[in-house]
């Protein structure tokens, strides 16, 4: 590509200037998306103070060093004047741009990154597998970066994280019949007390009764365009689904725990998969609804809430006084929009449907913006 020169606004759109070697001026008008940026100053400040809640909504490009980055990126700040802004990693590419090495604005927010995917791919081959930091050292990976890295995106070590899978797939095979001794050493365990005690700081019991509590909940992190969001679901149903940043999470976790008996624990199953594909397809425009099973029990006001929000229409919306008639409380309008924000399954009850009176958005745990790029995926898919 030839050196950029420079970039203005026409008519909504983008017009960048570069000079071609052997022939002279060219001029791209690159269409702008339809979601419109906030304020110049209010990125710049979000910018400056590595705003995580803005992940999403912009990405900060640097004319002097040609680069584009995430509003967290840790690279020192460059002057005001040398930065511009853009909506999409597209857009920043167009404008002759290149994604930066550290903060990797091309990667899906919270994906594993490429020097981890050696020892995911190994976790997933076998479950069962005890690790220690000789083995991370013999994959070339250093113990304290893959800890510092699970503490951040897991709140957990590698070797905890590890350890409560295997623990999970233990309960399981218990309820299934077989004998605590011979499950404790499959797990990886050196002695019963061992594997006894492990136990019950993961579930809170001993090995028989966790394996009566009920179902085992597996959890896992889940990539999307919009930011990592964290699933839980059983071996037939998903049963949770949030964005990872929201700070209603370990409420909805304890509700969780509370309305679903059984044990939480790290990995993933059948389900799970599932809905990551579904999401895929989704962000992606090439799937309007999902057919994944789903268990949410709440209160019986709001499960009639929840039903109702899965009868909204891909790429309409409803106001939340509409959805309050709709399920025969038209003076309830508060109670649905509070059982609106206690749904425990973002997206695939589709709570970013709901909006205010005036048709503005309102309310959304995910943070609104989010809400306004879901519509946007959904209005322009459908063509409304």
């Amino acid at each position: 590509m030839g050196d950029k020169l420079r970039s203005w606004w026409f008519d909504g759109n983008s017009v960048f200037e570069f000079r071609w070697p052997h022939r002279g001026l060219c001029h791209i008008v690159v269409p702008m998306d339809t979601h419109a940026l906030p304020p110049r100053n209010e990125m710049l400040g979000a910018f400056e103070r590595r705003d995580p809640t803005y992940e999403g909504v912009f990405l900060t490009a640097v004319r002097t060093t040609g680069v584009f980055c995430r509003p967290t990126c840790p690279a020192r700040r460059p002057r005001p004047h040398n930065v511009e802004f853009f909506a999409t990693s597209h857009e920043a590419l167009l404008a002759g741009y290149r994604p930066c090495r550290r903060c990797r604005p091309m990667q899906p927010l919270g994906a594993s990154p490429r020097w981890l995917e050696r020892l995911m791919r190994a976790v997933e081959a076998d479950p069962t597998r005890r690790w220690r930091d000789p083995d991370l050292r013999s994959l070339g990976l250093d113990p304290v970066r893959v800890r510092r890295w699970f503490k951040t995106h897991h709140g957990m070590t590698f070797h905890a994280y590890n350890r409560a899978r295997r623990l999970g797939r233990a309960i399981g095979r218990i309820r299934e019949g077989e004998a605590v001794t011979s499950t404790a050493f499959d797990a990886g365990y050196d002695s019963l007390s061992g594997f006894n005690d492990a136990l019950r700081k993961l579930a809170g019991a001993s090995p028989t009764d966790a394996a009566t509590r009920g179902d085992i909940v597996h959890v896992t992190r889940v990539s999307t365009p919009l930011g990592p969001m964290v699933a839980a679901a059983t071996d037939d149903a998903l049963c949770l689904l949030e964005f990872a940043d929201r700070r209603m999470l370990p409420t909805q976790l304890g509700r969780l725990t509370r309305y679903v008996p059984g044990v939480l624990a790290p990995g993933a199953n059948d389900v799970l998969r599932n809905v990551a594909s579904q999401l895929d397809e989704y962000f992606a425009g090439d799937r309007q609804r999902f057919d994944v099973p789903i268990h949410v029990p709440g209160t019986a006001f709001q499960e009639r809430v929840w039903d109702e929000l899965r009868t909204i229409h891909y790429g309409k919306t409803i106001t939340y006084g509409t959805l309050a008639r709709r399920i025969g409380s038209p003076s309830a309008v508060r109670a649905v929009g509070k059982a609106n924000g206690d749904n425990r399954v973002s997206i695939l009850i589709p709570c970013h449907r709901v909006v205010g009176s005036d048709g503005k958005l309102t309310g959304y745990g995910g943070g609104l913006w989010r809400k306004q790029r879901l519509l946007e995926i959904e209005t322009r898919v459908s063509g409304d």
